[in-house]
């Protein structure tokens, strides 16, 4: 009898649409909302991405750009309807309410108190849709004492712990290197909505999805910060730098030029003495258990890293550890990664081609359901160039009340 190949991906499925018939008003930019929204595109929602006139979604301008075209935009926004309004005017804020009537969520990112003071705020958007789902995500959440403040990603980062716990323990904070907060903000804003419409689904009620990039932050904490409330301060989580302040061996250790990752807890550390052939350092006091092996991190980090150097690249030591069972991988820069066989497989990266960009790497969808995620050909769009679409087949508008309001300068068109 054949066996089952597990590394070869699932037969695809073209039954994943699962937001299908799902319409979304989406009025957020730059990378937490539209990275909500990104995942209920994919996954079957028409998304109607409203942009604030003239010059809409600030990512379009942002490099690198080909032809006009941002290639952070692109991968944010592809598969979306573009609707380009001036909401600083009264004619342009009624022209979306009407739209709040024909769609099931709302989601925006802006500082809480802005789309109140537009008459676009929960209250305003349910008295005229009651079962309107709205998701606000925002630095500080709706409510608060800092609910007014203007944050971004780093700055959740810094407030919430993480930068504390990144970099030397004798240098300053670190940042990650990536939108975290804005992306873990906006999965968390993405489940929170798909909740929602599940209750809708058997209460006819709405809901007011309320996401805070600092809370999404402080949800990430494993350790720090139960470990300091439980020990009444005797345990302070700092930043180890190269290493993982709770078990050793665990962090980053060099193999020639390059470095790899090996956490080993308890439950690992025999199978590394085992892949090193050194049974003999089970015996060692130095290294018995893991506070011995904390307190004697230095020796321990030279005995693997002196292991570590008998192999010709960091790829053969991954595969020597993996093979014995310890958890370990290689640090690649994603430009590596993207060439990566096992993200390749898996749709972690794909390809996707743009009109006018062409083709390039970019994240693929992160959720694998029963079968392969289905890979539409999704384009992002011009600034406006659904205005005439959306407003004739929503609202019933002619195409005379579509040119006299792109005229007087409430709606805005361009070829980007």
């Amino acid at each position: 009898m054949a066996m089952a190949d597990d590394t070869a991906a699932p037969a695809a499925d073209d039954d994943l649409r699962f937001l299908d018939g799902v319409r979304v008003l989406d009025f957020t930019q730059y990378l937490a909302g539209p990275a909500c929204t990104r995942l209920m595109v994919e996954l079957g929602a028409e998304v109607i991405k409203v942009e604030a006139a003239p010059d809409g979604d600030p990512t379009r301008t942002r490099v690198p750009q080909v032809d006009g075209r941002a290639g952070l935009f692109v991968q944010q926004n592809r598969g979306k309807k573009s609707l380009a309004v001036d909401l600083r005017r009264p004619e342009g804020v009624a022209l979306v309410k009407e739209l709040v009537r024909h769609v099931d969520v709302v989601v925006e990112n802006a500082t809480p108190g802005v789309m109140e003071r537009k008459g676009l705020g929960y209250a305003d958007l349910a008295a005229v849709n009651p079962g309107i789902v709205m998701a606000s995500i925002s630095g500080f959440g709706q409510w608060g004492p800092y609910r007014e403040r203007r944050s971004f990603d780093f700055i959740a980062q810094a407030m919430t712990g993480l930068m504390h716990m990144t970099g030397e323990p004798d240098g300053p904070p670190y940042f990650v290197g990536v939108g975290i907060t804005d992306v873990s903000a906006g999965v968390h804003a993405f489940a929170g909505i798909v909740t929602a419409l599940f209750r809708r689904d058997r209460t006819g009620r709405g809901a007011h999805v309320d996401v805070a990039m600092t809370d999404t932050m402080f949800h990430m904490h494993e350790f720090a910060v139960q470990a300091s409330s439980i020990s009444g301060d005797r345990t302070l989580p700092m930043r180890a730098g190269r290493h993982y302040q709770p078990a050793a061996p665990a962090g980053t250790f060099r193999v020639g030029d390059d470095w790899v990752v090996i956490l080993c807890t308890d439950q690992q550390v025999d199978a590394l003495w085992k892949a090193m052939a050194r049974p003999d350092l089970a015996a060692d006091p130095r290294f018995a258990t893991n506070a011995d092996r904390l307190t004697n991190r230095p020796e321990l980090t030279a005995v693997v890293e002196a292991w570590l150097a008998t192999f010709a690249s960091a790829d053969a030591a991954v595969e020597a550890l993996a093979a014995a069972g310890v958890p370990a991988g290689k640090v690649m820069s994603p430009a590596d990664a993207v060439d990566d066989p096992h993200f390749v497989a898996r749709g972690t990266v794909r390809e996707i081609h743009d009109p006018f960009i062409g083709t390039f790497h970019a994240p693929g969808f992160p959720i694998k359901f029963d079968g392969r995620p289905v890979e539409p050909d999704l384009v992002a769009p011009a600034l406006g160039q659904h205005n005439a679409e959306l407003l004739a087949g929503l609202l019933g508008w002619s195409a005379d009340d579509i040119g006299a309001a792109t005229a007087a300068g409430v709606l805005v068109e361009r070829d980007r």
